[in-house]
């Protein structure tokens, strides 16, 4: 059998192994130390923006803290994009409020921001105005920024940006993550740079900042013994891990570029292939860095459905995935307000996310390219 193509593997870049022998040689291998702060500046230089820049043990550990900052308790309720990871909508429930739904728009496949605006005046004629907006940029895609910013604006609600998929993305040339109040980022071991596990929390003051490392670290008061007058949790990142992360910094570009280069080659297998729609920057105010490239297949044009190439790579031994299922169609979530159409169920029934790897060889692109066009020639 073939060799294994993978959906989005992890790609080292070299220097990774540098960072962790100093950490160990200086016996830094506690949650704090250079790396940590070293991989937090080297962040904040990257986003490019006033920012700064927490590191933690997982984008869902950001996300957390983001809503805890924004004052979220239990019995309220938060707006959050539907078609999203589940880490998008868990820590909403961690915090013991309630998620609202929204549905998605058909250019960029993120929320849709009329949608949007219905649920909060909805919601506040309930008598239950949201307390934050949680965006997703679905698979390196920029949502509509403008438009949702105006909506929060207007109607006071912090934003969240989920940019877990987003590093490298730009939105009228300024860095997802640093547009919201909070900004995620996530290192996973399929992002388009990994910690192995690990995430940020990207924020605009210092004050939040230094809130979000207090908290992560066990919230221990300033005290000579161990006193704590908050809830604190452990969720800073270790010195190690910000090792792989410094080195995995040094080659960011490279990767977004290797991703970039891997959509426009399915862009180019797909230019003659009626009813396969390939998800794609809706105009120049929009830079994805394609962390996966997805399509949409149109059966009634192909006579083929996404599940008909899924499993046809899988004979081949080439991963792909369905887009994720959206959270209002969940078994865990079925009780949760939604709003919206059936944008974001039409996307989950007919799209899928294709191998983007920046590390995917050339004789592994030629087995994805035949695997295509014998599917679509029968």
């Amino acid at each position: 059998m073939n060799s294994k193509i993978w959906l989005s593997s992890p790609h080292m870049g070299g220097n990774e192994l540098k960072y962790i022998h100093e950490a160990f040689d200086a016996n830094w291998v506690a949650p704090l130390g250079p790396n940590v702060d070293g991989f937090e500046k080297d962040l904040e230089h990257f986003l490019n923006a006033d920012v700064k820049v927490a590191a933690l043990s997982a984008g869902t550990a950001a996300l957390h803290l983001a809503l805890i900052e924004c004052g979220v308790i239990h019995g309220d309720e938060v707006i959050c994009q539907s078609i999203t990871f589940s880490a998008s909508a868990n820590p909403i429930a961690y915090q013991g409020a309630v998620p609202v739904f929204i549905d998605s728009e058909e250019d960029t496949w993120n929320m849709c921001p009329i949608a949007l605006q219905q649920a909060i005046e909805d919601r506040i004629s309930k008598g239950k105005k949201p307390k934050a907006i949680i965006i997703v940029h679905l698979y390196g895609m920029p949502a509509k920024m403008d438009e949702i910013i105006s909506i929060a604006m207007k109607y006071e609600i912090p934003i969240i940006e989920d940019a877990a998929e987003a590093l490298g993305s730009k939105y009228k040339s300024k860095a997802c993550g640093t547009l919201g109040r909070f900004g995620i980022l996530s290192f996973n071991g399929n992002k388009i740079i990994t910690t192995s596990g690990g995430g940020a929390l990207v924020c605009h003051t210092q004050e939040d900042k230094d809130k979000a490392v207090f908290l992560s670290t066990q919230a221990r008061d300033n005290a000579p013994h161990y006193q704590h007058s908050h809830i604190g949790y452990n969720y800073r990142m270790s010195n190690i891990t910000a090792g792989i992360g410094r080195g995995q910094m040094e080659v960011l570009n490279d990767r977004v570029n290797a991703r970039r280069a891997m959509n426009n080659f399915y862009v180019e297998l797909f230019k003659d292939v009626d009813g396969v729609n390939i998800l794609s920057e809706p105009s120049t105010d929009f830079y994805s860095n394609h962390w996966l490239t997805a399509i949409t297949i149109d059966d009634a044009k192909t006579g083929k459905t996404r599940e008909d190439l899924r499993l046809k790579f899988l004979e081949e031994n080439i991963e792909s995935r369905p887009l994720w299922k959206p959270m209002h169609m969940q078994p865990v979530f079925a009780d949760a307000p939604y709003y919206g159409g059936t944008v974001a169920e039409k996307l989950f029934e007919k799209g899928l996310c294709l191998p983007s790897g920046s590390n995917l060889t050339d004789p592994e692109k030629e087995r994805i390219a035949q695997s295509i066009k014998k599917f679509f020639s029968k």
